[in-house]
């Protein structure tokens, strides 16, 4: 935890130069700083605000201290995923060292050897301090295929950074051989780890479709099969990629797209979606970020639509459109102020939704910005406006998770997944360093290909 005096020294410094217009201090950041400076606070809370035994991230973090279920110590797998991108590039900006970041990802690797699995896949949740799964319901106590695609969309990440030396220099001539074989026995761990999964396992006997879950206790109670569109794609794309459980591509082609009932174009807020968007006409925007933080929706195309950077622009784009149309005449809602997904609400947890029914006034700071490599200029301006709300909106660990001017209500509390998806964003739209990453997996271009994807 040494790094918490220079974290909490440079937060102080650059929030004074947010504040310089009514303060006569510095000029505001330019777009570059101002990135930078959220990202790398969105970075500490999986460095710092880490689990300190598995490494991973807590499912939360309340600046208030208080937890209604004492689950402080609870750690994400979905999360973590998303975590150990953050990480890679934390490391690879010069956040913390090429030795730092390697030992964080071999206590992070040790754990996940160790901790509860289910037929390969992870549950939803652990005890970190023990690595036994933490029920995420009664009966989602065992497998959770979802979140164990999004952790393994971040190893694979890790995996390739790894696989050959990261080729960071700033540890000693003398030292960096020896770190380069830690790197490349970590990546071998990793592989391991990845082809563990029995992906064919959660077909339920072979049917052309995953389920979500399984529990060693109910079975496969939740019956829950997962079909398009939503935030699983990378689920089915790792399915197929995997070199010792592959699935076959019709389980792609019927379970997901459901021999092509996926498509259904439509329009929204007079902007055209080519795909049919589980139980709404357009999802939440964590659907235009969890698959894509490793997958490059750039050009990306299949059978069932021509390109998935156009079609999670135009989800975001009706977002921010249905924000400005504001038809519940919410407080600050407008063109710098938008963005509804999954996040904390003024009644617990909701999926915030481009419609009258799941609006409820909550601006999720993780909707706009990780969409920040489909609409730069406007998530900048949200950005900036945003961190122009000062400390009411922004702490050590980056953006709150959801906050809403016409309540008031303004609470100092995080959820892993979605801090995540903004400096794994950032990152892609100023380098495409995780992008490349998990592209150059020989496996996930195996899976792409098989599955009819160009």
């Amino acid at each position: 935890m040494k790094h918490i005096p220079q974290y909490l020294l440079l937060f102080l410094l650059l929030f004074g130069a947010c504040k310089s217009p009514n303060s006569g201090s510095p000029a505001p950041l330019t777009d570059d700083a101002l990135m930078d400076t959220v990202q790398r606070t969105t970075f500490n809370y999986f460095w710092d605000g880490a689990e300190p035994n598995s490494g991973l991230a807590p499912e939360r973090i309340h600046m208030d201290g208080i937890y209604p279920e004492k689950d402080q110590n609870v750690v994400t797998s979905g999360g973590s995923g998303f975590g150990i991108m953050a990480l890679l590039s934390g490391i690879d900006r010069g956040y913390i060292t090429r030795t730092e970041g390697l030992a964080r990802m071999e206590k992070i690797v040790s754990f996940l050897e160790k901790a509860d699995r289910f037929h390969g896949a992870y549950p939803h949740w652990w005890y970190g301090d023990t690595g036994k799964v933490k029920p995420f319901g009664q009966k989602d106590n065992g497998g959770d295929l979802v979140e164990t695609a999004f952790l393994m969309q971040g190893l694979l990440a890790v995996h390739q950074y790894y696989v050959n030396g990261s080729g960071k220099s700033e540890d000693s001539a003398q030292a960096a051989p020896a770190l380069t074989a830690r790197e490349q026995a970590l990546a071998q761990r990793i592989d391991t780890l990845w082809r563990d999964v029995d992906w064919n396992f959660y077909r339920q006997g072979d049917q052309n479709v995953l389920y979500w879950h399984w529990s060693p206790e109910y079975g496969w109670a939740m019956n829950f099969p997962v079909h398009g569109y939503n935030e699983c794609l990378i689920m089915y794309i790792l399915a197929a990629a995997s070199p010792t459980h592959g699935v076959p591509a019709a389980v792609y082609h019927d379970g997901w797209a459901q021999n092509g009932a996926i498509v259904k174009p439509h329009k929204v807020e007079g902007i055209e979606l080519h795909l049919r968007y589980q139980g709404c006409e357009a999802g939440p925007l964590f659907w235009a970020h969890y698959s894509f933080l490793g997958l490059n929706p750039t050009g990306l195309k299949d059978e069932y639509c021509a390109n998935y950077f156009d079609e999670m622009r135009n989800l975001t784009l009706v977002n921010r459109a249905y924000c400005i149309r504001n038809p519940k005449h919410w407080k600050g809602f407008g063109v710098d102020c938008w963005g509804l997904t999954a996040s904390y609400s003024v009644n617990g947890y909701a999926a915030h939704m481009p419609n009258e029914k799941d609006d409820h006034g909550v601006i999720s700071p993780t909707a706009a910005l990780s969409s920040i490599v489909y609409t730069p200029e406007q998530s900048l301006a949200v950005m900036r406006h945003l961190y122009g709300m000062g400390d009411k909106v922004f702490g050590p660990y980056g953006f709150y998770d959801a906050f809403s001017e016409t309540e008031n209500w303004y609470p100092k509390r995080y959820l892993a997944i979605d801090q995540g998806p903004i400096a794994v964003m950032i990152e892609n739209y100023r380098t495409g360093l995780l992008w490349k990453l998990f592209m150059n997996h020989p496996d996930v271009q195996a899976g792409l290909k098989k599955l009819g994807f160009q």
